[in-house]
């Protein structure tokens, strides 16, 4: 049996919105004569299990990863437009976020701060926040240490607990964590904005021919104009939805490009 998952907006609070969609989305790909739609979502399976996974159907990717190591893997087919501040069209932007007693009022003056990142592939956690303090490295630094948290959750609550002095967050999952987990957020404000990205696409296996390819797009843009799935939609924080290319997400490339240029590959 095939695998769907959308992984990267998991809160638990919202999975059964998540399921509801995907319950219409399979419903319009069988509807397309896609073969083997799994009926439930996988919630929980490691991203590398996912994406590597042969039998994947459809699934969501960072633009980072869609870029790098999943460049040959996995191909978008459309990109939601969110409504959390932050984003326009299907463009997102990470929230740079201190604690709210931190003294400093701009990242650019933070040099020697403590940062926490979700990962070291994530566009939204790591390489917007690299690009943008990119071209006042000394010697290929700028923070003290960087910690990895595994997760945008965890980067907030180091930065809460005072273990990390800043992070960057991706603007829907903060605007989720705000409105679902107001707690979360206690204690935190926001010093900024990174610069605007592709969001996070819907993606299939890069192997589907494009007839395939066409009639999964079809199916997930027939799903997002179901009036039944105006309070799901509402509570996915979804807006709308555009078609996407791989060539879209090459802009991700020029904040990579950026901090290289700045003798900046890796943030440190």
């Amino acid at each position: 049996m095939r695998v769907a998952s959308m992984p990267m907006y998991n809160l638990p609070e919202i999975r059964g919105a998540l399921d509801s969609l995907w319950k219409e989305m399979a419903r319009n790909l069988r509807l397309e004569g896609i073969a083997d739609v799994p009926r439930k979502l996988v919630h929980g399976l490691p991203l590398d299990k996912l994406w590597e996974n042969p039998a994947l159907c459809l699934s969501q990717c960072c633009g980072y990863d869609l870029v790098n190591r999943y460049a040959d893997k996995l191909v978008p087919i459309a990109t939601p437009h969110y409504g959390a501040a932050g984003c326009k069209g299907y463009d997102y932007s990470s929230v740079v976020i201190v604690r709210e007693d931190y003294p400093s009022d701009d990242v650019l003056k933070m040099r020697g701060a403590v940062c926490a990142i979700n990962g070291p592939e994530s566009h939204s956690g790591m390489g917007a926040l690299r690009a943008l303090v990119a071209p006042l490295n000394r010697q290929g630094r700028f923070f003290s240490e960087v910690k990895i948290s595994g997760s945008h959750a965890n980067s907030i609550e180091m930065v809460r607990k005072g273990e990390a002095d800043v992070a960057a967050i991706d603007c829907v999952t903060y605007a989720l964590l705000e409105w679902y987990q107001p707690a979360s957020v206690d204690g935190i404000r926001k010093l900024g904005r990174t610069h605007r990205a592709p969001g996070i696409p819907y993606v299939a296996r890069a192997s589907e021919d494009k007839d395939t390819l066409e009639r999964m797009r079809n199916a997930i843009f027939r799903t997002f104009s179901s009036a039944k799935l105006a309070d799901v939609r509402r509570a996915l924080y979804l807006q709308s939805l555009e078609m996407t290319d791989p060539p879209a997400y090459w802009r991700i490339e020029k904040f990579q490009k950026k901090s290289v240029k700045h003798g900046y590959p890796q943030l440190a």
